[in-house]
């Protein structure tokens, strides 16, 4: 899955961007520049997309929209875990109290995560992607497998068995003194959540059926996909070719699993203090410079899967 470092092209630095490809100090500042009342808008975005899609089905009423609801809710996951990671990076408002407010309540916690704990874990993976203390290897490492095996790892995910782990992992958290107060904080956020839905819809099931169970099963196949588009396969490198796929970009993939502009993932990790509404400009620069070419970039997702599936069965039997 690495590319062939002959494929890389030697071109920067130039006027324009650094030798790493984050942009030089007389561009940096417009690049980096946080849009806040675009921001405000897209955390109101966010609840209308999740809480409203719920609304909806009880509007309708009918199987066929609880079944899209159903669905509908694992993509909700997917922008709840974007703007809180851009929340991690300090990037969601410029006012960092605000920042980390919304991230925490608004955003993480009612997707389960443990917003301190992730913000730690992450800022460890953008300093050394791929590195020992990679909080992710075993997600990214072993690719490619055989289409069998990455089957059985989404069907593991798509029946709640990966969801599962993760639940007992925030149940177990409860146990301990350190890890409690931040476990209660979630609890509390759930609360809510349920309640609103409980009262809302007028239907008990509502939140474990329509937020819980989504969470647990399409969010987690869709947090794959993502996960080893951005990385399976890649190498421990300076060089952030290496370590990140490039993937063109459609409405379909931005709309149900890379949203915010986080399928622009390399520049993303060539300049983590980029605001996700500039991640396209940034990659443009890279492809104007000539850093990012069209042979490291996989014409689709599915493109993609399918070479991180590509490996044969008699190859993987005899490894």
């Amino acid at each position: 899955m690495v590319p062939d470092r002959a494929a890389l092209p030697h071109v920067l630095p130039t006027e324009r961007l650094q030798a790493s490809g984050m942009p030089v100090p007389a561009l940096r500042e417009s690049f980096r520049r946080i849009p806040n009342g675009h921001n405000a808008a897209n955390v109101v975005g966010v609840f209308l997309q999740s809480f409203g899609v719920i609304a909806l089905a009880t509007w309708i009423d009918h199987p066929l929209g609880w079944l899209a609801a159903f669905v509908l809710m694992g993509r909700a996951f997917a922008l709840y875990a974007i703007l809180a990671h851009e929340a991690a990076h300090r990037l969601l408002f410029s006012n960092r109290r605000a920042n980390d407010l919304v991230g925490r309540w608004l955003l993480a916690y009612p997707a389960f995560v443990p917003f301190d704990l992730y913000r730690r874990s992450h800022m460890a993976h953008h300093k050394d992607e791929m590195g020992p203390n990679e909080p992710d290897l075993n997600l990214y490492l072993g690719y490619p497998v055989t289409t069998a095996s990455l089957r059985r790892k989404l069907w593991r995910d798509a029946r709640g068995t990966s969801g599962w782990k993760n639940l007992k992992g925030l149940l177990s958290a409860f146990r301990g003194a350190g890890s409690r107060p931040i476990a209660m904080r979630i609890l509390a956020a759930q609360i809510v959540v349920a309640c609103v839905l409980t009262v809302g819809t007028g239907r008990w099931w509502a939140y474990p059926g329509l937020w819980l169970l989504p969470w647990m099963t399409v969010w987690r196949v869709i947090n794959r996909l993502r996960a080893i588009a951005e990385h399976g396969g890649m190498t421990r490198s300076s060089d952030r070719r290496m370590t990140t796929h490039v993937i063109r970009q459609s409405w379909l993939a931005r709309f149900w699993m890379v949203p915010f502009n986080t399928g622009w993932h390399l520049a993303h990790h060539v300049d983590m203090g980029v605001p996700f509404r500039n991640l396209p400009r940034l990659h443009a620069e890279l492809v104007d410079s000539g850093w990012v070419t069209d042979d490291l970039t996989y014409s689709s997702y599915r493109s993609l899967w399918a070479a991180l599936s590509s490996r044969a069965v008699a190859e993987a039997s005899e490894r």
